[in-house]
């Protein structure tokens, strides 16, 4: 067993942090994708288009980005396109002076989950950050 084999107990905290990232993100995308009102009002206020065809599509974005980080061959590409969503959202949020704690850095807690959990579960991802030590 090398050092980059998650233990059970590492495999099983990263699938459940990244279940919970994953199903935040699908409600996300769904309620988008299914152009419900709210979405289109709070984007207003966001400072954002309202229209439902504009979030229906950033919904289907997001919805590919969210399947390509579940999927373990392309969860390395997904954890770094959603950190790119999310900084959007960060970035929105800073931009018209929402909470900080609250609202703003809500997406740096969800990015923070989305790394523990690719990290917990991928040895590829502790391989490509630690590299094991050479042999004599």
């Amino acid at each position: 067993m090398t050092t980059t084999t998650p233990s059970p107990k590492a495999l099983i905290a990263g699938r459940v942090l990244s279940g919970l990232v994953i199903a935040f993100l699908l409600f996300d995308a769904g309620i988008k994708i299914a152009r419900l009102g709210i979405v289109g009002e709070t984007a207003v206020q966001l400072g954002w288009p309202g229209d439902p065809g504009f979030w229906a599509g950033l919904g289907w974005l997001l919805l590919a980005c969210t399947a390509l980080y579940a999927w373990p061959r392309t969860a390395f590409l997904g954890a770094i396109l959603l950190t790119a969503w999310i900084g959007g959202a960060v970035a929105t949020h800073v931009r018209i002076g929402n909470p900080l704690f609250s609202h703003t850095l809500f997406g740096v807690y969800l990015a923070l989950m989305l790394w523990a959990g690719l990290w917990l579960r991928s040895p590829a991802l502790r391989l490509l950050v630690l590299p094991a030590p050479a042999r004599d």
